[in-house]
């Protein structure tokens, strides 16, 4: 059985998202001090520390970097994301339907933002004891497992997350040993995101956000190290490239 990791302090980048404010609420009850950032700063929960951030804004992310620099988080959590944009452009089901600019704004929320996010807060990570940096990912980023096709944008944009997690993976490992980088798929989850395609899914397959967060801690408390660069799912299973 995996043993719950000691995290003194958490920064949750989205957590106004389902999942995020799930992860923040489980963290604050395991006893961390939660940093919650969001677009508004505004934090949902008496113990919990909110931060405004913008994910197109590296300014504000390194905003935040600077304000934690002094009391770094030993875990970062990135539960942002983004499947149907804002205008209602939903994925991709053909080739013949992608635009450019919808590309673009999936490109920049679901691998620059985080990258950046990455950028700043890793060099905040103690390179003397054990330390964490996940960022939601998805099982439909796997390109050995992709057997339908469609959903172009949300596919690539996550398969460069998943490339960036892995590189950033390499070069942590030069200089903190106890780190652990990866890529989560927390399977499918009560939430805005998903609400637009639940209906075809099966009874059970789709999960309230409080059991995501159990489920992805339980996960990792059980990585090691060794496990830096690799994508795994809510099982704990690890996700082919």
């Amino acid at each position: 059985m995996a043993t719950e990791k000691t995290v003194r302090r958490a920064a949750i980048f989205g957590a106004s998202g389902g999942i995020g404010n799930a992860l923040a609420t489980a963290l604050a009850d395991r006893g961390a001090d939660v940093w919650a950032g969001s677009r508004s700063g505004r934090a949902v929960d008496s113990r919990f520390r909110g931060f405004r951030f913008d994910l197109t804004d590296e300014n504000s992310i390194a905003a935040v970097a600077e304000q934690m620099a002094e009391n770094p988080p030993d875990m970062v959590l990135v539960a942002t994301g983004v499947l149907t944009l804002a205008d209602g452009t939903g994925p991709e089901r053909s080739f013949r339907k992608l635009r450019a600019e919808a590309m673009e704004e999936a490109f920049r929320i679901n691998t620059i933002g985080p990258a950046l996010i990455a950028k700043h807060m890793l060099p905040l990570l103690a390179r003397d004891r054990y330390a964490f940096f996940g960022a939601l990912s998805a099982r439909v980023a796997s390109i050995s497992d992709n057997g339908l096709g469609g959903w172009h944008s949300y596919r690539a944009s996550k398969v460069a997350l998943n490339m960036l997690l892995k590189n950033f993976a390499i070069e942590m490992k030069r200089t903190h040993k106890s780190a652990v980088v990866v890529g989560l798929h927390p399977g499918t989850v009560d939430t805005d995101l998903s609400a637009p395609f639940q209906s075809n899914l099966p009874d059970g397959q789709v999960v309230p956000p409080a059991q995501a967060a159990t489920n992805l801690l339980a996960v990792i408390d059980s990585l090691e190290p060794g496990d830096s660069g690799k994508l795994f799912d809510w099982q704990g299973a690890e996700i082919p490239a």
